[in-house]
This record gives structure tokens, C-alpha cells and sequence, in this order.
């Protein structure tokens, strides 16, 4: 989806207002947006919408993303993250698809790949303890 997503009352689930702040971990599976301060960690399978006010210091992990705000942190969506103007992005993005919308300003690294492949692979791979055991 390129240009501003609009979400109508009924699509967002949650949402946390400009002038709150809120510290802590924030996991949810549909429509959460955030207009506030937010520190901590969020996680879901569903849709996080950044607002232009808001300031989010977090490690998130979603399904997709939708920024226009200021995030520091690493950013983990499996379908899609979406940089709009006025975004400030600083960290580390792993996603499949990213669209940076001119204006939208983004500091940090960024690793494009099929985050669900990557978990797979990761699984098999054998862990130290395993190797150990395996030589025992």
C-alpha cells in the first residue's frame, strides 16, 4: 500500500492517545495505533500504526508496520513496514517488503528477507548444546 493509511475507528482495536505515555511490553493480534509516548516492547501479529506525535522507544516485532512518528529501536515485521513523512526511524529493520515514502527519514540497517524462511532455518540449524550432546 503506498500513500498514508487511513484506518477507520472500527479497524483499530486499541489506541494509545497523544499526551499518554505508557512503559512496558504491549502484545495484541489485530489494529493497535499510537499517537503517545511508548517504551518497552511490542509484539503482535497484526497491524501497529505510529502516529505523526508519537515517540516510541521499543523493540518491536509485528506483522506489518505503519510509521509516521519518531522510533528508536529494532523493528521486526513480517508483511510489511511502511515509512511515512514525518517518520524518524533509528535501528535495525527486518522486513520483506519496506516502502519509504519520500520525506520519511531512516538511520540504521536494514535486512530484507523472508523473516518466516529465516525462523525455519534457524530452527534447524543445530545449537551448541545439541553438537555437544551429539559428540558425547
Amino acid at each position: 500500500m503506498i500513500g498514508r493509511r487511513e484506518s477507520s475507528a472500527s479497524d483499530i482495536k486499541a489506541f494509545l492517545g497523544k499526551g499518554s505515555e505508557f512503559e512496558g511490553k504491549l502484545t495484541f493480534n489485530q489494529t493497535v495505533r499510537i499517537d503517545g509516548n511508548f517504551k518497552g516492547q511490542i509484539i503482535s501479529t497484526g497491524t501497529l500504526i505510529i502516529g505523526d506525535d508519537a515517540v516510541i522507544n521499543a523493540e518491536i516485532e509485528v506483522g506489518t508496520a505503519v510509521i509516521s512518528g519518531n522510533v528508536e529501536g529494532g523493528i521486526t515485521a513480517r508483511g510489511q513496514l511502511e515509512l511515512h513523512p514525518p517518520a524518524k526511524v533509528s535501528g535495525t529493520i527486518k522486513t520483506p517488503k519496506l516502502i519509504i515514502i519520500e520525506g520519511a527519514i531512516f538511520d540504521g540497517s536494514c535486512q530484507m528477507a523472508n523473516i518466516e524462511e529465516e525462523k525455519k532455518e534457524e530452527t534447524k540449524r543445530p545449537t551448541l548444546l545439541s553438537r555437544v550432546e551429539a559428540i558425547n
